[in-house]
């Protein structure tokens, strides 16, 4: 049964939704005796909202490994735990700093882009670490499919909007802040900024502009630039840091030492 069909329904995970429904294609393709299946499900209108921390590496330069693990996770669980705490989304994946998540009408928006838009702009405004998040978010049609090999699969979306997505998030600010959210302007569709956001007094919406994308066509983009500033009273490393005494002096970090002979 589709999700718009029935509103009710939710899926924790891409894969949870291509296990639900009918798969769209379903076959075997290849050449030279190399063959591997092509299995997924077509979403029409779908947005796709790809976020990454700001200056993630220098930031974690100094840190040790498990410091960096904390860092990111404390990222991921902020972002993910503000953002889609009311809006239906659908984490694709984690990558590194990196995050992409899907909204789709199949998922339960009535709007995608909308959607993920609010979903954006709730992170940014709850950044009370101050990670300043670079958002991106495109829209358009996509696959969800099963891609790897044997050896292991996953599942994931496929299509223009992920790469436009992670190209408006790269978009180099032209408000003159680092929390922001960029995408196309076709996308915004004349709106409203006061009926996109209840909060739209903290924001300030750009003209149209157009921005050189890598390896992609040139494209008008509008950006929304939090008016605010969070300061928190200890950064993100000494956050990190400190959690990692913790562990210690709990007994949960305990390192086995090999020797190689």
């Amino acid at each position: 049964m589709r999700t718009q069909d029935n509103p009710h329904v939710r899926y924790n995970s891409l894969q949870d939704f291509l296990i639900s429904n009918p798969l769209e294609v379903d076959g075997i393709v290849g050449d030279a005796g190399s063959y591997f299946p092509v299995k997924g499900r077509e979403v029409q209108g779908a947005a796709i909202l790809f976020a990454d921390m700001s200056a993630f590496s220098a930031r974690s330069l100094e840190m040790s490994p498990v410091e960096t693990l904390i860092f990111v996770n404390n990222f991921f669980a902020w972002i993910t735990r503000r953002g889609l705490k009311d809006i239906p989304g659908i984490v694709d994946k984690y990558i590194g700093d990196e995050l992409m998540v899907v909204f789709a009408r199949e998922f339960g928006s009535a709007d995608p882009f909308l959607d993920a838009v609010r979903c954006a702009c709730a992170m940014i405004e709850n950044d009370h670490l101050a990670f300043t998040p670079h958002i991106g978010i495109a829209s358009g049609d996509v696959v969800i499919g099963h891609v790897g090999t044997m050896l292991r699969y996953d599942c994931s979306v496929f299509g223009a909007p992920v790469a436009l997505a992670a190209r408006c998030a790269a978009a180099k600010p032209i408000l003159g802040r680092d929390g922001r959210v960029v995408f196309p302007d076709a996308a915004w569709n004349d709106r409203k900024l006061a009926e996109v956001l209840a909060t739209s007094d903290k924001w300030k919406l750009s003209e149209p502009h157009q921005q050189e994308m890598k390896r992609m066509p040139t494209t008008a983009v509008r950006e929304l630039s939090y008016q605010h500033m969070h300061i928190p009273t200890m950064s993100l490393e000494e956050r990190a840091r400190e959690s990692f005494e913790k562990l210690k002096e709990a007994g949960s970090y305990n390192p086995r030492r090999f020797s190689f002979k």
